[in-house]
């Protein structure tokens, strides 16, 4: 059986836009994103946090810099029960009066099994710190890492002291 099938079309002058999405007080929920959504950490927490008192200080050894490291620090290799601020991964992290940071680091090896995904996770945390508007990754070579680049800390928690 040959069933013709027909598709109705109209002609029309002009399509209204949708309506655009707003974020506006009154649109948010007094929960905060982790508890609506039931998780532990929400990338969007910090940008849904709002706006702070003033401009957050930048540069090496600001605040803001701080808050940076921190959320690097919540960053684990996944061989290696050590964040990877503390394992040496990290080798700077410069922000610029713009909120603009760059991270340079390096990993264990060329052949890390995370070497394609942990530099994206690197930017997103970086992205996710209140008063940072851009994230770039610099993954570099040179110098190599090696154990000696571990913090004390680290070496601590791998039974090497």
């Amino acid at each position: 059986m040959n069933e013709e099938r027909k598709i109705e079309t109209e002609q029309v002058d002009a399509v209204t836009a949708p309506p655009r999405a707003r974020v506006t007080p009154e649109t948010l929920t007094p929960e905060t994103p982790a508890e609506v959504f039931g998780r532990k950490r929400d990338y969007l927490a910090g940008f849904l946090a709002g706006e702070k008192d003033g401009e957050p200080m930048v540069g090496a050894g600001s605040d803001l810099q701080a808050s940076v490291v921190e959320a690097l620090k919540s960053i684990y290799d996944p061989e290696i029960p050590v964040d990877i601020y503390e394992l040496g991964l990290i080798y700077d992290v410069d922000i610029s009066e713009d909120g603009d940071a760059i991270v340079t680091m390096t990993l264990t090896t060329p052949h890390c099994p995370v070497a394609e995904s942990l530099p994206q996770e690197v930017e997103l945390r970086v992205l996710s710190v209140p008063g940072i508007r851009d994230a770039e990754v610099k993954l570099v070579w040179d110098p190599p890492w090696d154990p000696s680049k571990m913090s004390d800390e680290a070496r601590l928690e791998l039974g090497m002291l």
